[in-house]
C-alpha cells in the first residue's frame, strides 16, 4: 500500500506524537527471522472498496496468501501465522484459534448446531465442558446424551434425526481413560452415508491431554479437533488459549463464530505461543513422557498406592490401543504426561481424605510439585478432581462415570524425575 507523500511538519507536536511518519518502511517485516508482534486492533485501508472487499472476504482472510486486514476479531497477522502452524502440527488443513480452551470447546460444540440438535458425549469429560453440555446448552434447546464410547456400539442406538455431534475426549480427563478413535470415526461415518450432507454427524474431540506431539486425530478420521492451547502447546502456564483445527469447509463458519461470540485470542498471546510454545513442544514432551514414565513406576510399586494409570505401564487396561492410536511424529509410542492414580482406604472416603492430607503436605512442603489446576507444563502440577477440575459433577455422578472420590491428577513437568519422586515419597510417607 502506498499513501500520499505529506508534510507532516505543517501539523502540531502533540499531533505527530500520535501519527508519526504518515508512511514508514519499518512496517515492513518481510526480512524477520521471528515475526515480530503485531499489535494494532484495527489495521489502515487505502480504499472504502478495499473496506468493503476485506468485510466480504471475512472467513478468508487467514487462507489467503494476500489477506484482507480489517479489524482483531476478524482476524490478524500472529494468530493466523499461529493456526498455519497449528494446522502443520496436527497435519490438518486449517485451524481457528480463541481466547481460551473452553471457547474453542464452546466453538467447535455449536459451529455447526441448530436448535433442537442433539450431541452424544462420553460420560465423562472435563468438567467445564460437562457444564457447558448440562447447564448451558439445554437453554438453547441443545440437547446432550452420554455413554460410555469405549464401547462404540452404544453411538448408534443414540442417534436420531437431530444428532449433529459426537463428542469424546482420549485420554480422558482425569482418569485416562482411552476411546478407540478411529472406531469412533468409522461407525460415524457408517451412519453418516444414510444422511444427507446437511445433516451429517461432526466427530469432535478434546486432544488436549496428548497434544499432537502425540496423537493426531484427524489423519485417523475425526473431523473437529479442540486444543486448550493453555496447557501442553503453550507449554510454560503464562499463555491461555484454545484452537480448532479441522477441514477448510468449517474455516469460514469458524471464524465467524468468534467474530460474534468475540472470543479472539490476544496477538500478544499468539505471538508468544507461536515463537516460545509450539516450536518446544517436540523438545519438552519426550522429557514430560520420560519423566512420567518413571513416577507411574514408582507410585505403582508403592504400598499406600492402590491404582495407578498411565498408558506407558503394561498394567494399563487398554495399553494395546495406546500403543497404536498415541505416537509422536517419528510413529513412537507417545504416552503422555498425565498420571492418575488412587491412594488405599478401607473406603471411598478414607482414599480421599488420605488424597486430601498428600496434597496439603505437597502445597507446604514440596519443592517439585505444586498444588495447581492446569497441565502441561514444565513444572509438576497436582489436584483433586473431585472436589477442583470435576466438581460439576456431584458425588454420586463422580462414580457413575468412573471418577474414583479419591483420585489424584498429576501432570508431570520436566524437572529431574527423582527429584517429583523424592517429593512424593515424602508426601506419602507423610499419608501414613
Amino acid at each position: 500500500m502506498t499513501l500520499k507523500k505529506l508534510d507532516e511538519r505543517s501539523y502540531s507536536i502533540p499531533t505527530r506524537l500520535i501519527y508519526g511518519e504518515s508512511f514508514t518502511t519499518t512496517w515492513d517485516y518481510k526480512h524477520h527471522v521471528v515475526p515480530p508482534i503485531t499489535a494494532s486492533s484495527t489495521f489502515r485501508l487505502d480504499s472504502a472498496t478495499r473496506g468493503a472487499e476485506g468485510f466480504e472476504a471475512i472467513g478468508q482472510a487467514g487462507l489467503s496468501s494476500d489477506p484482507i486486514y480489517v479489524y482483531d476479531r476478524m482476524g490478524e497477522p500472529n494468530n493466523n501465522m499461529l493456526q498455519q502452524s497449528l494446522a502443520i502440527a496436527e497435519e490438518a488443513e486449517c485451524a481457528v484459534t480463541f481466547a481460551t480452551g473452553m471457547a474453542a470447546v464452546h466453538a467447535a460444540l455449536t459451529f455447526a448446531l441448530d436448535k433442537g440438535s442433539e450431541i452424544i458425549a462420553h460420560r465423562t469429560l472435563y468438567g467445564c465442558t460437562y457444564s457447558l453440555l448440562t447447564n448451558w446448552m439445554p437453554k438453547f434447546g441443545i440437547k446432550a446424551h452420554f455413554a460410555d464410547l469405549r464401547d462404540t456400539s452404544l453411538i448408534a442406538p443414540l442417534v436420531n434425526e437431530n444428532t449433529r455431534v459426537v463428542y469424546i475426549e482420549s485420554p480422558v480427563n482425569p482418569s485416562l481413560e482411552l476411546i478407540d478413535i478411529r472406531a469412533v470415526a468409522a461407525a460415524v461415518a457408517k451412519l453418516n452415508e444414510s444422511r444427507p450432507a446437511e445433516r451429517r454427524i461432526l466427530t469432535v474431540i478434546d486432544n488436549t491431554f496428548c497434544t499432537p506431539g502425540g496423537q493426531r486425530p484427524i489423519p485417523l478420521g475425526i473431523d473437529v479437533v479442540v486444543h486448550s492451547l493453555t496447557k501442553g502447546i503453550s507449554g510454560f502456564g503464562v499463555e491461555m488459549g484454545g484452537a480448532v483445527v479441522t477441514r477448510k469447509e468449517f474455516f469460514t463458519p469458524l471464524i465467524l463464530h468468534r467474530k460474534d461470540f468475540g472470543g479472539t485470542l490476544s496477538p500478544t498471546v499468539a505471538w508468544n505461543i507461536l515463537a516460545h510454545g509450539l516450536p518446544t513442544l517436540p523438545i519438552r514432551l519426550p522429557r514430560q513422557q520420560q519423566n512420567a514414565q518413571q513416577v507411574a513406576e514408582f507410585l505403582e510399586k508403592h504400598p499406600l498406592v492402590d491404582t495407578v494409570k498411565y498408558p506407558g505401564l503394561p498394567s494399563f487396561p487398554q495399553h494395546d490401543l495406546a500403543r497404536r492410536q498415541m505416537l509422536d511424529y517419528e510413529g513412537k509410542f507417545a504416552p503422555g504426561f498425565m498420571v492418575y492414580f488412587i491412594l488405599k482406604g478401607v473406603s471411598p472416603e478414607e482414599s480421599r481424605a488420605r488424597g486430601m492430607r498428600m496434597m496439603d503436605y505437597i502445597a507446604e512442603n514440596s519443592y517439585t510439585i505444586t498444588l495447581a489446576v492446569s497441565l502441561g507444563q514444565i513444572r509438576t502440577l497436582i489436584e483433586h478432581p473431585g472436589s477442583m477440575t470435576h466438581s460439576a459433577y456431584s458425588a454420586e455422578e463422580q462414580i457413575k462415570r468412573g471418577l474414583d472420590p479419591g483420585g489424584i491428577r498429576l501432570a508431570v513437568g520436566i524437572e529431574q524425575a527423582g527429584d517429583v519422586i523424592r517429593d512424593l515419597e515424602a508426601a506419602l510417607e507423610h499419608c501414613r
